[in-house]
């Protein structure tokens, strides 16, 4: 028995061998709460040995109190070296160094992994151990853009964690490799080792923090892989284990970020919003700052969505601060507003210190739409290529619907409608079979202008109707005010039925520029706009470049 005090300042006696049982029962129920507050008096009333201290770190973690965890383990750390347990010391210093990087910390963050190496060498270097302390190397070398070394590493990580069976090792290792070989583009290995990590996490074979860090880790190399299905079960799954454990705090945050992001690709966005903002919250309380950055740009994206610009724009600037690069998101709000030359400077920046694969086919996407609406038909072309030289369409449905797309919108800019509507159709029925509604809605509202173009004006009455009804089930309002923009033009369309070309050279044309101005611009031959002029011509029944510009006037064309 002992005596301790209770936070009434009235002491009262604890039977200390009974409460440390009570602990370890809660801990091993993943009550976290109620384990940290008993372990809590356990350890007041009689010092907890290391095994127990870890115990009580874990529970410190799971509750979101990363630096009394960090103290905890510290305790635990000294503790094994005082029992001679060398191993474990090394195990300890491994956790606290890790967390310390993780934190950005890297001088603690060195020290402490270099405390474990140089125990580990004089206590025994062939030792499971071994395996962990590879782990560091890998980030250091992802963050030095060596991405094949990267995956080596995580790969002789994986064979030390088969040789002495730990399964904690052996899940972030596989996991932490498979991430690096998605990122350098290699998708269909790196998702086949995501699959093995989750097998014992979904078991429940790994420690507490070890599942939540796989768990993350998983979902995020999706997200890197744009591979949607298996970041919507994975979320589910992470959702349920997080609901199953109340007091939890750590690795809500980064859950509730992945449910945001899946619930806006199914259209959900005014619950997705409300999941983001919850996870900033979260995230800020377990000092997480790269996460509440992840969870301010997803904010700032729908908000740009939804046409809420002002919050779109604080948004973004704050996951800047906190060191997420807010692009493309940024440069689409810019495109947004009207800024078309702030826009394609953002985007260009981006990709131009971007070189990581995965990295590169978000901001390769968004940088054809950009670079169309500012009439870089030429680098979008090239933008385009390079997506395509990057994705395997086999490998991933959501990649392949993004190339379609990306595919149609240049075809269609550059007055190829046949090719345009048939990438088109294949972007809208992947997305539609991905549940993806949004991106439903953006490939039909570009079908219809490729139906447009071929005088099919009753085909794209259809496809206009469909996009619209999205867009405002959605509440996407810049999205259906531009949609209406382009049906009140169709009546007009009707009456003449010229192609998206022939309307951007007439518009050209009554802006007084001549033909090979005209040509130049639009990088045509001169003969290819000499035909567009006579085709324009032939349909609005005029005969003279005059009568063509005042034509373009009464119908608003300029």
């Amino acid at each position: 028995m002992a005596t301790v005090a209770r936070r009434d300042d009235n002491p009262r006696v604890v039977d200390a061998v009974a409460e440390l049982e009570r602990g370890r029962k809660f801990c091993a129920s993943q009550a976290w709460l109620d384990a940290h507050e008993t372990l809590s008096v356990a350890d007041r009333a009689s010092p907890l040995h290391a095994e127990d201290l870890e115990r009580f770190a874990t529970c410190a973690y799971m509750l979101g109190r990363e630096d009394e965890y960090l103290a905890l383990l510290e305790r635990a750390h000294h503790a094994r070296l005082d029992a001679n347990e060398p191993r474990h010391a090394v195990r300890c210093a491994f956790w606290i160094g890790a967390h310390f990087a993780q934190r950005g910390e890297m001088a603690r963050a060195g020290g402490w992994l270099g405390r474990a190496k140089r125990l580990l060498e004089r206590h025994g270097p062939d030792e499971v151990e071994r395996g962990y302390l590879l782990l560091p190397s890998v980030f250091e070398h992802e963050a030095r853009g060596q991405l094949e070394a990267a995956a080596r590493i995580a790969g002789e990580a994986v064979m030390v964690a088969e040789r002495f069976g730990d399964a904690d090792l052996l899940a972030l290792a596989a996991h932490l490799q498979g991430h690096m070989l998605i990122v350098h583009g290699r998708l269909r290995e790196g998702l086949a080792l995501l699959d093995e990590a989750m097998v014992p996490a979904g078991a429940r074979d790994l420690s507490p923090i070890v599942t939540g860090i796989v768990y993350c880790g998983v979902i995020l190399a999706c997200r890197y892989a744009h591979e949607v299905r298996r970041a919507r079960e994975w979320t589910a799954v992470l959702s349920s284990w997080c609901e199953g454990q109340p007091d939890l705090v750590a690795f809500t945050g980064r859950c509730l970020i992945h449910r945001a992001e899946i619930m806006q690709l199914g259209g959900s966005w005014s619950v997705a919003l409300e999941e983001a903002r919850r996870a900033r919250e979260r995230c800020l309380r377990a000092q997480n700052e790269a996460a509440a950055g992840e969870a301010c740009y997803r904010e700032g994206e729908l908000y740009r969505l939804r046409g809420e610009q002002s919050a779109a724009e604080r948004a973004y600037r704050e996951a800047s601060r906190r060191g997420r690069e807010p692009q493309p998101g940024l440069a689409l709000l810019r495109l947004a507003r009207g800024e078309r030359g702030s826009a394609l400077n953002l985007i260009r920046r981006a990709l131009a210190e971007t070189d990581q694969p995965a990295m590169r086919v978000g901001l390769l996407a968004a940088s054809v739409e950009i670079m169309l609406a500012a009439g870089e038909l030429d680098e979008a072309r090239v933008a385009s290529v390079e997506l395509e030289r990057l994705i395997d369409a086999d490998e991933c449905p959501a990649l392949a619907a993004t190339l379609a797309h990306s595919q149609g919108a240049v075809a269609l800019a550059g007055d190829d409608p046949r090719t345009a509507l048939r990438a088109l159709r294949r972007a809208a029925r992947t997305w539609r079979e991905l549940d993806a509604p949004y991106e439903v809605a953006r490939a039909r509202e570009l079908t219809a202008l490729a139906c447009r173009a071929l005088g099919d004006e009753e085909g794209a009455a259809l496809e206009l109707d469909a996009a619209g009804t999205t867009y405002e089930e959605l509440g996407a309002a810049p999205d259906l005010d531009r949609l209406k923009t382009l049906g009140s033009r169709a009546a007009a369309k009707d009456v003449h039925g010229l192609t998206e070309r022939e309307r951007q050279v007439l518009r050209m044309l009554a802006a007084g520029q001549t033909n090979k101005a005209i040509a130049a611009e639009l990088v045509l031959s001169v003969r290819t706009v000499d035909r567009h002029v006579s085709n324009i011509f032939a349909k609005l029944g005029v005969s003279s470049r005059a009568a063509a510009t005042a034509w373009a006037h009464e119908h608003r064309l300029v």
